[in-house]
Formats: C-alpha cells, sequence, structure tokens
C-alpha cells in the first residue's frame, strides 16, 4: 500500500523522495554497521501501527521485478502465509569444508561421485538469494523474518542478483541493463540508431596498400543487425570523424552517413530534429571521447567492449563484444529487447 525508505542519510532520503517514496529517518541506535535489516524493520513498526504486512526489498539486489512482488503479496493476502522468502534455484555439488591441519577427507554433501550425474538433469537446490522477505506484524514484533505458515518464492536465475562485495556491481549492472528496467520516464520505440563507424561498425584498424589506398574490416554480424534493424522499421545512420566516403560504398549499407564530423553532436541533433524524434526515440553506439555527449543525450546508448573508459562510464551498455567483432548486432539485439518491453507495455 506505500513505499518506504528507511535511512538515516540526507542524499538517500532527497532521492527517495525524487522517485515517489516515502522515508522513515532511522535512529542512531538502528544506523550502525552492525544493525539489522529486521531492527530498522522493528522500528518502524513502531512509529506505523496502521502496518500488517512488510515487505523487506534488499536495494542490494536490483534486479527484482514488479509483477515477482505482486505475485508475493498475493500469497500474503489472499493465500494466508505468515511469511514468503524469496529463493533461486542453483546447480552446485557441495563438499565438506576440511580446515588446515585436520587430518580427514571432505565428503559429499549433495552427490554420490560413484552415480555422478550431469547437472543439466538435475533439479539442483533452493537457496535464499536475499532479494525479499515478505512477513506479518505479529511475526516481527516477536524478532522473526521468516516463521509461522511459511512459503518460498522462486526468481528466475537471471533476475537473481545479490551485491555483496565490489565485484558483484559490474556483474549487476549488466543484469540491470539486459532484465532490468530503462528508466522512470514511459517507455519509447527506438526510432533511429547513430552507430559510429570507426571502432564500432570497424575494429578501428586502417590498411593502407602500397597504392596509398585504404582498407577497413567490419563483421557480416554487424551488417546482418543494421538490417534487422531496418526490418523493424528502425533507422540506422552512420558517422565518421575521418572521411571514409571512399570505403563505405563498398560495404553496401545503404545508409544515410556524416563524414568528416567535427561536432557529432550537432550532426545527431540536426538528424533528431529532421526526422522529429524525442530524444528517447534515438539510440547512439559509439566508442571514443568524441561520443561521450552523444551518448549522454540519446535514450539508449551503448559502447563495444573495447571503447575507451569515458565513453564506457557515459554508455547505458556495454557491449560483450570488441568494434568491428559484432559490437552492433549485440546492441541491435538490445534495442529489440526495450521493443519487447514496449509492446508488452501496451498489452498492459
Amino acid at each position: 500500500n506505500s513505499v518506504w525508505v528507511s535511512t538515516d542519510h540526507d542524499e538517500i532520503e532527497k532521492v527517495a523522495k525524487q522517485f515517489g517514496a516515502q522515508v522513515h529517518r532511522r535512529s542512531p541506535e538502528v544506523s550502525q554497521d552492525s544493525s539489522t535489516s529486521l531492527e530498522a524493520i522493528r522500528e518502524f513498526l513502531n512509529h506505523h501501527q496502521e502496518v500488517d504486512i512488510v515487505g523487506n526489498i534488499q536495494a542490494t539486489s536490483p534486479c527484482l521485478h514488479p509483477s515477482d512482488l505482486i505475485k508475493v503479496a498475493d500469497l500474503i493476502q489472499k493465500e494466508g502465509f505468515d511469511s514468503v522468502f524469496s529463493v533461486v534455484r542453483r546447480h552446485q555439488f557441495r563438499w565438506s569444508e576440511v580446515k588446515k591441519g585436520e587430518n580427514k577427507m571432505t565428503e559429499p554433501q549433495n552427490l554420490n561421485p560413484a552415480k555422478r550425474y550431469r547437472r543439466q538433469d538435475w533439479p539442483g537446490e533452493l537457496y535464499e538469494n536475499g532479494s525479499f522477505y515478505f512477513a506479518k506484524r505479529h511475526l516481527i514484533e516477536k524478532g522473526y523474518l521468516q516463521g509461522g505458515k511459511m512459503a518460498y518464492y522462486e526468481m528466475r536465475a537471471e533476475h537473481s542478483v545479490d551485491i555483496d562485495i565490489d565485484i558483484d556491481w559490474p556483474i549487476a549492472e549488466q543484469r540491470v541493463l539486459s532484465f532490468g528496467y530503462f528508466g522512470k520516464e514511459p517507455l519509447k520505440e527506438v526510432k533511429l540508431l547513430v552507430c559510429s563507424i570507426d571502432g564500432c561498425l570497424t575494429n578501428g584498424r586502417i590498411y593502407v596498400t602500397e597504392d596509398q589506398k585504404e582498407m577497413v574490416s567490419y563483421d557480416y554480424r554487424d551488417i546482418v543487425g543494421i538490417n534487422l534493424l531496418k526490418k523493424r522499421g528502425i533507422e540506422v545512420r552512420l558517422i565518421s570523424e575521418r572521411d571514409c566516403s571512399k570505403t563505405l560504398p563498398a560495404m553496401q549499407l545503404e545508409c544515410v552517413a556524416e563524414v568528416n564530423a567535427t561536432d557529432k553532436l550537432q550532426v545527431l541533433e540536426d538528424w533528431r530534429k529532421y526526422i522529429g524524434l524525442s530524444w528517447k526515440e534515438v539510440a547512439y553506439l559509439g566508442n571514443e571521447e568524441s561520443d561521450v555527449e552523444c551518448l549522454k543525450k540519446a535514450g539508449m546508448s551503448g559502447v563495444p567492449a573495447d571503447a575507451c573508459a569515458v565513453a564506457q562510464k557515459a554508455a547505458g551498455y556495454i557491449c560483450k563484444s570488441s568494434g568491428g567483432c559484432g559490437a552492433v548486432r549485440e546492441f541491435a539485439e538490445h534495442i529489440f529487447l526495450l521493443l519487447e518491453k514496449v509492446n508488452s507495455a501496451r498489452k498492459q
């Protein structure tokens, strides 16, 4: 019925309110490094007698989807469970730990080595993933987040991400971009993709023959990606800082291209206005410092895996593929994912 952020931090309070949440200011007693979520929730309940059910959503699990929460709320409100928590299915074989200095052997915990089966043929085991804990008030007042008539809710593996240490962050970031959200504003279809030629469509290398002719290489997968975008009604345009007008015709892309572009953002702005699009309807794939402002402006932005650091920081999506090695096709797939989300939202 209401969404609250529990914090003792001014900046977190400001951001929470910007996104429509209400804020509960934590007391110093439950804001210590050693404080638990349960302590913070019990303090909240002391100030809100009207609350009967609490859904504790962990900020360190950013791939949680609203559809999951709706189903969990139904388990408590309609099916009479006292507590529901999130789990994920893992296919991992466990062995007993042998501490250093102990004179004993490890033992299998969930498999028989003599009859070892393929992990894909094994149903696996359920593990808490820390995404959320729902519980009724009477349980929390007794000091429990799990108890009474309990149920688990199995989340999809791609939505199950938990940030515990710093190396979990880039994994979570890519999961959110692939399976999560595209911002708070209403989704809009991408109608224009502008792609930097050098370092995105090509690998950035220029081969020069003895008679001073230039040659570049590109990946046919990227050509397929561009053609797929066109079939979906998305216009594709190309841009380059250098004069590559002689090599472009050989690619047979049939795309509008701007070469010798000293101000890429101005070119992008002119194209956007000419076609009559909002920035939310523009996607941009770049890889250099000269692409940064375009990446920031576009509604959807991406860079190849080998893009420079400042471009990666400005982009919304970092491809697994390098420039000239399938990055355009990969970014096209990312755009198709957005289109699926737009169509799904329209149906709802």
